[in-house]
């Protein structure tokens, strides 16, 4: 009974996790604009490609991007080696990468808060994430076995 429970947990434990899933990414070459539209939508190779991409260039002729699928190690390699290309000026090379679905796209836009509003919302949440109850009742299970 114990194996079954156990064998259970990790199975929910792996997809809660992500693995084996298929992330979707915007993607174009070269775009003179934000191409953050439905028509611009891809599905990324499972277990390959598991980040999106997002290089905003500034020219001469205006703002360029181009957005991808790629893989989280490839991603963070290049977003690191442009920083200091990242200035906002001409010729600036800034290199983004995210791993939740479509995050490559537009930039959500803050609201500004009035003076009648009310306090900030609270951006922590005390509660505990899936991932950690299910890692918690996993080490329960494995105590159990």
């Amino acid at each position: 009974m114990s194996a079954v429970l156990f064998a259970s947990l990790c199975a929910v434990l792996l997809l809660e996790t992500g693995a084996g899933l298929q992330i979707q990414c915007y993607q174009c070459e070269e775009a003179a604009h934000d191409c953050s539209t439905p028509d611009y939508v891809v599905n990324c190779t499972v277990n390959v490609q598991d980040t999106c991409q997002q290089e905003v260039l500034v020219k001469p002729d205006g703002v360029h991007y181009r957005k991808s699928c790629a893989s989280s190690g490839a991603c963070l390699i290049s977003s690191s080696g442009y920083q200091q290309f990242c200035t906002g000026r001409l010729h600036s090379v800034c290199i983004t990468c995210c791993s939740q679905p479509l995050c490559n796209g537009p930039r959500r836009r803050r609201s500004q808060p009035s003076a009648s509003a009310g306090p900030a919302p609270c951006l922590w949440s005390p509660a505990p994430s899936r991932r950690f109850l299910l890692s918690l009742l996993l080490m329960l299970a494995w105590e159990l076995a």
